[in-house]
């Protein structure tokens, strides 16, 4: 593929993302047919077909999966590169694309306006989804930096812990459990528990904790957010266990209480995660710099400081504790 064209990397990877030659044509504010003549002759640099039509809907054939990953690298070379020009014109500039696994939603966008609101020039990019998604998105350089709770084991990073992160399990008021004064965990084998999905890092501790307590709940109900376990739970469906830094508002407004169950809150840390071979760019070192040095107090001030397990129902009714 000796006369490849940026151009025509750039046209396909649109392309590829969009899994559209039209909403790629609309993206890059070309004609459709454009779009297909530039793909076209990128194909036949390759001696491969890069895409196959099924039905109205596009495919990338082995070919083209190779391409995309290889144009989405070049790109991310040529914006370091840009950066890093500007960096010695003495120019704070950039696109700083971070990735947040969704636990941390309920305070990232915060984190990145003050650290906009202190480095205007800089372009963010924010991207929330569960563990596994993010932890691919880093593998494949497709975000800077990502804030999550344990590293990647697949391949190395740099992983800096900025603040803690208490899960605990949560219940709706009225639940029998909500005025104990100390909870067994084995008391939970009752109890029917509402999880995230596989890739889950609130998940994954969740089973931690239950192997090492030796508790099989009675039944397991998957749900794909935390907004939506927290409505089920306010529903009665079952128990939770949940970021603390997730449920401020419903505990404020006497929707949901705080289990006091033996062994937790289990205290995980907040880390601010990028792959070791990442060059980081001067936007990326500023925002590393400036989650060590802010990110928990920050944090603090959104959802305040882990409070001590809910007492006053339990002194309340002590006789049934």
């Amino acid at each position: 593929m000796k006369n490849v064209t940026l151009r025509q990397l750039k046209i396909f990877e649109a392309v590829a993302r969009h899994l559209s030659f039209s909403r790629a044509a609309e993206e890059l504010h070309l004609t459709q047919p454009a779009v297909s003549m530039q793909v076209q002759a990128l194909e036949d640099q390759a001696g491969l077909p890069l895409t196959e039509q099924a039905g109205k809907k596009v495919r990338l054939t082995a070919a083209g999966e190779e391409v995309a990953r290889q144009a989405r690298r070049i790109a991310e070379q040529l914006r370091e590169a840009g950066e890093a020009l500007a960096a010695l014109k003495g120019v704070e500039s950039g696109r700083l694309k971070i990735g947040v696994v969704s636990t941390a939603k309920y305070f990232a966008p915060s984190l990145l306006a003050e650290f906009r609101r202190r480095h205007p020039g800089v372009e963010l990019s924010l991207t929330v989804s569960n563990r596994g998604t993010i932890v691919r998105h880093l593998a494949d350089n497709d975000i800077d930096l990502a804030i999550m709770g344990t590293p990647p084991g697949e391949f190395e990073t740099v992983a800096k812990i900025f603040a803690e992160h208490p899960l605990v399990f949560i219940a709706a008021p009225d639940h029998r459990l909500a005025v104990k004064r100390r909870i067994d965990p084995k008391q939970l084998v009752e109890e029917t528990l509402l999880i995230r999905e596989p890739g889950s890092g609130t998940r994954g501790a969740l089973e931690r904790f239950l192997d090492e307590h030796k508790v099989v709940p009675a039944a397991f109900m998957e749900l794909g957010s935390n907004e939506t376990i927290k409505q089920a739970v306010m529903a009665g469906l079952g128990l939770s266990f949940i970021s603390e830094h997730t449920i401020g508002l419903e505990r404020s407004v006497g929707r949901l209480v705080r289990l006091n169950v033996t062994g937790t809150p289990v205290k995980r840390q907040w880390r601010l995660v990028y792959r070791t071979d990442k060059r980081l760019m001067p936007a990326a070192t500023a925002f590393v710099e400036f989650m060590d040095s802010e990110g928990s107090r920050l944090i603090e001030a959104q959802v305040g400081k882990p409070e001590p397990a809910p007492s006053h129902q339990a002194a309340a009714q002590s006789g049934r504790a």
